[in-house]
């Protein structure tokens, strides 16, 4: 059955300034890829892309029309792999692919993935860098969130921490230093952060120079993100970090991420589904992952003034099942 492969490159506006340690998002590009059949029937799939792998819409675009002429015989999301890389590109066509099995067949992509019909999930909403009345005005907003992350970075820690539970004593909080520690300083933080009540640890290290946490008895959960990108990195995380963090756009798609998952949890890895930011086209697929996770981060669509038509639906850190009319 012959598809039309059709991309589109949008801008979506943030709700401020976003930073994290060595960045600052003042808006958010996103490749939207829809796959038609002869049918007239559609699969979407969203992509942000990997930023710091030099990940960006030209380059996903150029990647996609690569094989688009293959994808008539590459149907079967599994096919992808032998196609392209792990990354954005691919992330947008298997997400397709499975949005578009599911309006051909009628079936769930989540009865398909083989799972349980999906529940309500409890998400982490974030708080990125900024002052110390920033972090204190957006802590305010949150107060009443179960669950908090907090951005930090090499020198806004502790103090920026502190203000978060100030404002938000009932919630939970970890903490993500996106690469930005090293194994002196989180030794150093360790008490405080203890104090704090800090759950986990995000990526604190550099990726490639995991073996700074050779040897570490942190008693906090140290997740690796940046450093987890699909099955193939497992291996190198054991006995250095206790989680992984999952997000499409790094492994590759929703058929990679359900794998990675599987696998991970048989490792013995807690799993933590994140985002590259997006709407909640992106989050859709993800939130299938989301069911296997201990940990879920799908607030991505919190951070932008606007979402998509039939948009998942948030309300006090609880985000709600996707709709059919929506993804999947």
């Amino acid at each position: 059955m012959t598809l039309q492969l059709h991309i589109t490159e949008e801008h979506w506006s943030l709700e401020e300034p976003f930073e994290i340690a060595g960045q600052i998002m003042v808006d958010l590009p996103l490749l939207v890829v829809e796959l038609t059949d002869s049918n007239g029937l559609i699969g979407r799939g969203e992509a942000a892309g990997v930023d710091y792998d030099g990940e960006t819409l030209a380059s996903m675009r150029v990647q996609i029309e690569s094989v688009a002429e293959r994808l008539n015989t590459a149907t079967i999301p599994a096919d992808l792999a032998t196609l392209l890389p792990r990354g954005g590109a691919r992330n947008a066509l298997d997400c397709a692919l499975w949005d578009l099995q599911a309006k051909r067949s009628g079936v769930p992509a989540w009865v398909s993935a083989g799972m349980q019909p999906l529940r309500p999930l409890l998400t982490a909403c974030t708080i990125g860098l900024g002052s110390i009345a920033d972090i204190r005005r957006r802590a305010r907003t949150l107060s009443s969130v179960p669950l908090i992350k907090i951005k930090v970075d090499g020198t806004r820690h502790v103090d920026w921490i502190s203000v978060v539970r100030e404002e938000a004593p009932q919630a939970r909080l970890v903490i993500d230093a996106n690469q930005s520690w090293t194994r002196e300083l989180i030794e150093s933080l360790l008490p405080e952060l203890l104090t704090l009540g800090i759950e986990f640890i995000e990526q604190p290290v550099k990726r490639g120079q995991d073996d700074a946490l050779d040897g570490l008895h942190s008693p906090i959960p140290i997740v690796a993100d940046e450093s987890c990108t699909d099955r193939s990195s497992l291996p190198a995380l054991v006995n250095r970090y206790q989680g992984i963090n999952i997000k499409l756009d790094k492994c590759g798609g929703l058929t990679e991420a359900l794998a990675l998952a599987r696998e991970a949890r048989a490792l013995g890895f807690d799993v933590m589904v994140g985002n590259m930011c997006g709407t909640s086209l992106g989050m859709a697929p993800a939130f299938l992952v989301a069911q296997l996770a201990r940990w879920v981060d799908l607030d991505g669509p919190l951070l932008q003034r606007e979402d998509r038509p039939d948009a998942m639906r948030y309300a006090n850190g609880t985000v709600e099942p996707p709709a059919a009319s929506l993804w999947g």
